[in-house]
Formats: C-alpha cells, structure tokens, sequence
C-alpha cells in the first residue's frame, strides 16, 4: 500500500508538472485528460491520509491499553479503536469503488472487426451469427452501431465486417461490456449445405478497438496512400458505377483499411479515417504494454487473435469460454443478444 501510494504521489507530481506548462493550453485533449487523472489521484492521496492518521490513532490507543494503569481509561481506548477501525474500513472501501469508476470509465465508442478464419462459406456465414449477436446486444443496451466496411459473399455471409458501437444516450458501460470478446471464436455444427450430417468446426477472429477521441490520434496526410476503386458486392459484381469505395495505406505502420458501405466518396473516407485512428491506437497501446516488464498482464479481456477463447457448440447447446472456464446451456438466447451473463462471469472473475 505505502509503495502504491509512493507511484500515486509521484505521478500527482508529473501531472502537476506537466499542467504547469504554457504550451499545454493549445492541446485542449491532453489538457482535460491530464486534468481529470489529477482530480482522480487527489481523491485517493486525500483519502489515504486520513487512513494514515487513523492508523496512527489505533496505535496511540494501544499504547494506552498496554500501559493498562485506568481500567476506564483502557476500556475507552477499545471501544475507539473498534469505531476508528470501522472507518478505516470504510475509507478502504471508497478507495477501492473510486478506483473500480475509473477503471470502467473506459472509451465511448469502440469499432468491432469481424473476420471469417477457417471454415470457407461456414465461416463467413460465422461472422454473420456474431455480427447478429452483437447487433442485437447493443439494441438491448440501447447503443449506437454504423457498418463502416463488410465484405459479403454469395450465401448471405461476410467475409468480414468493420462497425462501430457508440454510448449514445445509455448509461451503460460500453467498454466494460464489450472488452472482453477480442479473440478468435469457434462454432461447431452441421452446415446446411452437409449431407451426411458431419460437425464442421469453422472459426472467425474479433478484434474490439477503442475509438479515439477526435485530436487524440494526429495522422500526418504525407503518411497516407489513399486508392479509390468501385464499390463490389458479393461474388466480386460491382455495385456502384462510380469511385466511391476507399482504401487507405498508413506507410509508417502498414496499416491498411477500407471502407465501401456508404454512397459518397467523402463518407466512406471518413469511415476509413476512424477505423485507422483506431488501429494506430491499439498498436500504441500494445507498444506500450511490451514496454512494462514489471507489471502482471492478465489474459481477461486482451486475447490474441490466434488464441481461441469461445466455443459455440450447436450439437450440443453449449456455449463455452475457455478463459473463464465455464460453460452455458442456452446458445440460442446470446446468439440472440443475451450476452449480459457471460459480461457477469467475467465482472466477477476480475473482482477476484
């Protein structure tokens, strides 16, 4: 705890600093951000002191009942170490939901790619269930959602599909909620084309990008290879005679994204423009974090692609998430949206 208070001073102190600075004001982002961390730490060193000169009350009253000289005396002292340790308690316990606020406070939008893996045209049609199942998810929670890119096929599947989610008017904590799906998902089931009912196990990969705030992510335009090319539809038949599909290059990272969903060229860009700033962000976050050797990484809402967290079992009803080591009987109901018992499991494994 003393060490932890330690790190929490010290960054108060960087975060002073860095307010301090003239040049700040011109970046009004880094200047609320850097603002409401400050308020964040000032609330925790605030409470933490009164922890401290509580604890120095308990030991001053047990001086008193080791010198044991007034039985009066001696049973006042108790009696206040009891409430002064009740309180004590009680300020731990507001430390702990201040730091649970700020840790779920988390992005108001993220952007969802779903890609089909192994599998072929089972795959794709995959990433269509998944697409459902978040789509009607989101319905439930009363979130925003736009398609910003999808691929179709000729069965009614996607190759893959880029939307994003946004808080919108909900109160509830889209990031939180959501964090936890990035990985590779698999199915097993009879496909419907199989005749001889064998189980197909197919897979399609999920990736959950926090969407930067606007400013947060500065691209340079001289970074940017940007292709115009017709907008196509399943089977590779163009569906727009004009130039209004995009895709675009970010040549420093390699990043390449497209978008072809909306009418204009102007839309699509901007569309292409939020799923790149969005993964240049997690590229940073995940530079970062290889940067920090000390600290304990949990698996718990940060699986790679190639790791398999989740399997649905169509056989046998059974949904299955290999990070949490529990299953659940009623795979027609989340597939349907209902994947508010699974976001519960993973809230209390974290609690632990």
């Amino acid at each position: 705890m003393e060490d932890d208070l330690k790190k929490i001073r010290k960054e108060h102190e960087e975060i002073l600093s860095e307010l301090g600075d003239p040049e700040l004001i011109s970046n009004w982002d880094k200047f609320e951000d850097l603002t409401k961390r400050k308020i964040f730490l000032e609330k925790i060193i605030e409470k933490e002191e009164e922890i401290k000169e509580l604890k120095n009350k308990i030991e001053e009253n047990k001086v008193i009942i080791l010198a044991n000289e007034d039985p009066e005396l001696t049973s006042l002292a108790e009696i206040e170490i009891n409430e002064i340790k009740n309180k004590k308690e009680e300020l731990e316990k507001e430390i702990r939901q201040i730091t649970q606020e700020e840790k779920t406070s988390g992005p108001k939008a993220v952007i969802i790619e779903i890609r089909a893996g192994t599998g072929g045209e089972e795959a794709a049609l995959f990433v269509t269930d998944l697409f459902k199942m978040y789509s009607k998810y989101s319905q439930i929670k009363n979130w925003q959602q736009k398609v910003l890119d999808s691929k179709n096929t000729e069965l009614g599947g996607f190759k893959e599909i880029t939307f994003e989610l946004k808080l919108g008017n909900s109160k509830e904590n889209l990031w939180e909620n959501i964090k936890n799906e990035s990985g590779v998902h698999r199915v097993q089931r009879i496909p419907t084309t199989e005749k001889s009912g064998r189980i197909h196990t197919s897979t399609a990969s999920v990736a959950i990008l926090a969407k930067p705030k606007k400013g947060k992510i500065n691209i340079n335009p001289n970074d940017l290879k940007i292709d115009t090319y017709k907008a196509s539809g399943p089977g590779g038949q163009y569906v727009n005679k004009r130039m209004t599909a995009i895709r675009i290059t970010h040549l420093p990272t390699k990043t390449v994204v497209n978008s072809q969903n909306e009418r204009s060229l102007q839309q699509n860009k901007e569309n292409a423009m939020s799923i790149l700033e969005a993964k240049i962000l997690e590229k940073k976050i995940k530079e970062e974090e290889k940067k920090i050797k000390d600290e304990r990484k949990t698996q718990i809402g940060k699986a790679e692609r190639s790791e398999k967290i989740r399997t649905y079992n169509f056989p046998q009803n059974r949904i299955t998430d290999h990070r949490l080591q529990k299953s659940w009987h009623n795979l027609e109901k989340i597939l349907n949206g209902e994947l508010d018992m699974i976001v519960k499991a993973f809230r209390e494994e974290e609690n632990k």
